[in-house]
């Protein structure tokens, strides 16, 4: 099931036009990835993709995934969305999976609030093999 947190109610061309890309991704995107997917569609510049990306990211629907410089539609299975997300990332096939759910945000709150930090969002990659590769 997917879910999007905080969907606003009307998106730019541009960002309906890059989520749809998203969505229909089997696995991240860079930027330039999804450029040169749209470029017919009058996606002409990568800054074009970043701002419409920036805002789909800002509006909980797009998750940037630090470690490989992409984009992946945020997929919540429970339909929760905590600030604290995690991504499984196969090493071996580069699947890549989201976990969130309200225990492993507490978990996260606690051990930030145990080093004196009060954090806000977070994103977490776990890197190994899926159970089909392993």
């Amino acid at each position: 099931m997917e879910h999007f947190p905080h969907t606003p109610p009307n998106l730019t061309k541009n960002q309906s036009m890059v989520m749809a890309a998203l969505l229909k991704a089997n696995g991240p995107l860079s930027a330039y990835t999804i450029l040169d997917q749209l470029r017919s569609k009058g996606l002409r510049a990568p800054l074009q993709v970043y701002r419409a990306l920036d805002k789909l990211v800002g509006y909980g629907m797009a998750h940037r995934l630090e470690s490989m410089n992409a984009f992946i539609a945020c997929r919540h299975p429970d339909g929760e969305s905590g600030s604290m997300v995690a991504f499984t990332i196969c090493e071996s096939c580069g699947e890549v999976a989201e976990i969130s759910n309200d225990r492993f945000d507490s978990q996260l709150h606690k051990l930030a609030g145990g080093a004196g930090f009060n954090v806000k969002k977070s994103t977490v990659e776990l890197f190994g093999q899926c159970e089909a590769c392993a």
